[in-house]
C-alpha cells in the first residue's frame, strides 16, 4: 500500500494533543466559553424557607421552559437531548432535595447548588447512563443559579467571526445550538470519545478534539489549527500549516460531495453503511443516503415514564419508523435499560456497581413482560411495512442467553434475530454464540469500557476508552473471524464506525456493516472506495499489532490512501 507523506504537523510550533473526536480540520481564532456563574463568597442570610424553596423550584422550572422552547425549534437527536434535559430539571427527586436544603436554612441559589452537587455525586457513583447525565445536571445547576443571582446565562460566546470554540467541557444544551457556519471546530479540556458532545459534534459535521491537555492555555483571539483526525491542536500555526489545513478542508468537502450510493471496497466487496437512529423525525432519518438503520435505540419510548408504553403505542411508533425505511434494513435494539438507566416501573434491587448489574437483556430476568411486549409490537409493525426488520438484544454475555433471545423473537414472529457484542466474554465465545443467532453487532463503546476496566463516563481516562486501543480491536477481530468462518454478518454500531480510518480497520477485522450518524456516511463511504478488502486486512494487522491507541492510529494513517487521511 502506498505510504502517505504528511507535512510537519506543527511547522515548529507548540503541539497540544488530545482525543480525535470528530473528523476534519479547522483553522481560526479561539473563542472561549465563559466560566459558569459562581456563588458569592459571602452567603447572605436566607429568607423564609418556603419562599427560598419556591424561588429555587421556580428557577429550575424556568430553565425547563427555556429548554422546551429551544427543543421546539429543533428536530431529531438535538430536540430529544434538550427534551430530556427539561425533564431532568423537573425531576421531583431533585426538587425534594432542593427543598430540604432550603428548610435547612440555605438561600435559593445555594440550595440549588448544593442539592445538585450532592445529586451529581450519586449519579457519578451509579455509573452508566446516570453518570453520563451528571454533566447535564451541572449545566442545569449553572442556568438556575444564573437566574437566581441575576447573572448572565451560561452559553456560547459570540465573537462575531467564525471561530474555534474552546471550553473545559460542553453541555449538550450548548452543543445542539452550535452553528457549523460560525463554529469551525471544538476543543475541550475534558470529555471522552463517547460523550454527548462528541456525538452531537459529529452529527453537525464539526471537527473536534476532546480531552486536550493544555486547552486551558488557549486564549481568546489566538489562531489555532485543529486536526480532528489526528487529535492535535497547534496554537499560532505558521502560514504554510494554516494554508494546508484550509486546502485539506476544501479537498475533503469536494471529495465527499461525490460520495453516494451503497458502501463497498475498491474491489467491490459490499459493506453496508447504516444509520444510528432514535427519537426524531422518521422521514428526516429516512431521507439520508444510507442502506438502512444499524442501530435503532428504543429507550426513548420507555425513559421518563411512570408506566411502560402499551403494545399499541409501541406498534404505532415502530410502524412510522419502519415506513420511512421501506425496502431497507432496520435493526432494532431491544430495551437497553436497567439499573444504569433506571425506569420508574422496573425494580431491580440495590446494586453496588450498576454498570455490572441488571441491565440490557438481563432486565428480562426480572421483568420478562417488558421484552415480550416489545417484541410483539415490533413484529406487528414489521407486518404493516415493507422494511426488513431485525432485532438484537443488548448486553448478552453467553451463548445460552443468545439462544433464549432468538427463541423469544421467533415466537413473536420476527424472522431475523441477533445480539450485541458488548461484553468480552461474549466476544471470546464468538464462535459458539454466532452459531445460535442470525447476526451480531459490536457496540464498541461498552466493549471498550469492559475491556479496559475504565468507566466510559469518566472524563479523566479518555485514552483508555479510545476505540483504537489494540486490545479492543483484538476482540473485534475475534468476532469478525468467527463471522467469516460461520457465514454470519458482523456489524459495528459504536461511535468507532464513524471514523473513516478506523472504519477501514473494522472492515479488515471482519465487519460487514457499519452504523453511524448521518454526517459521517460520505467520508466512510469514500475511504472504503479507495481501499481493497485485502488492504483493509493489512491496515487491521497494523492496528492490532500496535502497543497503544496512538501508535495504532499513526500506523494506519501512514499506510492508508492519502485522500482517506485528508
Amino acid at each position: 500500500m502506498a505510504q502517505t507523506e504528511h507535512p510537519s504537523p506543527t511547522g515548529g510550533a507548540t503541539l497540544l494533543s488530545g482525543i480525535p473526536a470528530s473528523p476534519g480540520a479547522a483553522v481560526g481564532p479561539v473563542a472561549r466559553m465563559a466560566d459558569p456563574p459562581a456563588l458569592p463568597a459571602d452567603r447572605p442570610a436566607a429568607g423564609d424557607p418556603r419562599d427560598e424553596a419556591a424561588a429555587a423550584r421556580g428557577a429550575l422550572e424556568r430553565v425547563a421552559d427555556l429548554l422546551d422552547a429551544q427543543a421546539g425549534q429543533l428536530t431529531g437527536e438535538a430536540a430529544a437531548v434538550l427534551g430530556a434535559l427539561a425533564l431532568m430539571a423537573r425531576d421531583p427527586e431533585l426538587g425534594r432535595r432542593i427543598e430540604e436544603r432550603a428548610v435547612a436554612g440555605e438561600p435559593a441559589a445555594w440550595a440549588v447548588h448544593s442539592a445538585c452537587g450532592a445529586y451529581q455525586e450519586l449519579m457519578l457513583a451509579a455509573g452508566g447512563y446516570l453518570a453520563e447525565r451528571a454533566a447535564d445536571l451541572a449545566d442545569l445547576r449553572d442556568r438556575a443559579t444564573a437566574l437566581l443571582l441575576d447573572l448572565p446565562m451560561p452559553g456560547l460566546p459570540d465573537p462575531g467571526v467564525a471561530h474555534v470554540l474552546v471550553a473545559d467541557d460542553l453541555a449538550p444544551a450548548d452543543t445542539v445550538r452550535l452553528d457549523p457556519a460560525q463554529v469551525l471546530g471544538i476543543i475541550t479540556r475534558l470529555g471522552g470519545p463517547t460523550s454527548h458532545t462528541v456525538i452531537l459534534a459529529r452529527a453537525l459535521g464539526i471537527p473536534a478534539v476532546v480531552g486536550c491537555a493544555g486547552a486551558e492555555t488557549l486564549l481568546d483571539g489566538v489562531p489555532v489549527a485543529l486536526d480532528g483526525d489526528a487529535g492535535t491542536v497547534v496554537p499560532e500555526p505558521d502560514a504554510d500549516l494554516a494554508d494546508e489545513m484550509v486546502r485539506r478542508t476544501e479537498r475533503r468537502r469536494a471529495l465527499l460531495a461525490d460520495s453516494t450510493g451503497p458502501g463497498r471496497t475498491q474491489d467491490g466487496v459490499p459493506v453496508s453503511l447504516l444509520l444510528n437512529a432514535g427519537e426524531g423525525d422518521p422521514k428526516e432519518a429516512g431521507a439520508h443516503d444510507s442502506e438502512g438503520v444499524g442501530l435503532l435505540r428504543t429507550e426513548f419510548l420507555f425513559l421518563d415514564r411512570a408506566d411502560p408504553p402499551t403494545v399499541a403505542a409501541q406498534t404505532d411508533t415502530y410502524t412510522r419508523l419502519f415506513e420511512a425505511f421501506s425496502g431497507r434494513t432496520v435493526t432494532v435494539r431491544t430495551l437497553d435499560a436497567g439499573s444504569d438507566k433506571p425506569l420508574a416501573f422496573v425494580e431491580t434491587g440495590d446494586e453496588d456497581n450498576p454498570a455490572l448489574g441488571v441491565r440490557g437483556y438481563r432486565t428480562a430476568r426480572v421483568h420478562p413482560g417488558l421484552l415480550t411486549d416489545q417484541l410483539a409490537a415490533i413484529a406487528a409493525a414489521s407486518r404493516e411495512t415493507g422494511a426488513r426488520v431485525r432485532v438484537m438484544a443488548p448486553m448478552v454475555s453467553t451463548p445460552d442467553e443468545a439462544s433464549d433471545f432468538v427463541a423469544l423473537a421467533r415466537e413473536a414472529g420476527i424472522g431475523e434475530a441477533g445480539v450485541m457484542i458488548e461484553v468480552p466474554g461474549a466476544a471470546l465465545l464468538a464462535d459458539r454464540l454466532l452459531s445460535r443467532v442470525d447476526f451480531v453487532s459490536i457496540g464498541t463503546n461498552d466493549l471498550a469500557q469492559y475491556t479496559m476496566a475504565a468507566d466510559r463516563t469518566l472524563g479523566t481516562l479518555p485514552d483508555l476508552l479510545d476505540p483504537w486501543q489494540p486490545a479492543l480491536l483484538g476482540l473485534v477481530g475475534t468476532v469478525g473471524a468467527a463471522g467469516e468462518r460461520l457465514g454470519r454478518p458482523v456489524g459495528v454500531c459504536g461511535e468507532a464506525a464513524a471514523d473513516p480510518l478506523l472504519a477501514l480497520v473494522l472492515v479488515g477485522l471482519g465487519a460487514t456493516s457499519l452504523s453511524m450518524s448521518a454526517p459521517a456516511l460520505p467520508a466512510v463511504r469514500h475511504a472504503l472506495a479507495l481501499h481493497s478488502h485485502a488492504q483493509c486486512h493489512r491496515l487491521a494487522e497494523l492496528a492490532v499489532a500496535s502497543s497503544s491507541a496512538r501508535q495504532a492510529r499513526e500506523a494506519v494513517r501512514a499506510a492508508a490512501h492519502p485522500e482517506a487521511v485528508d
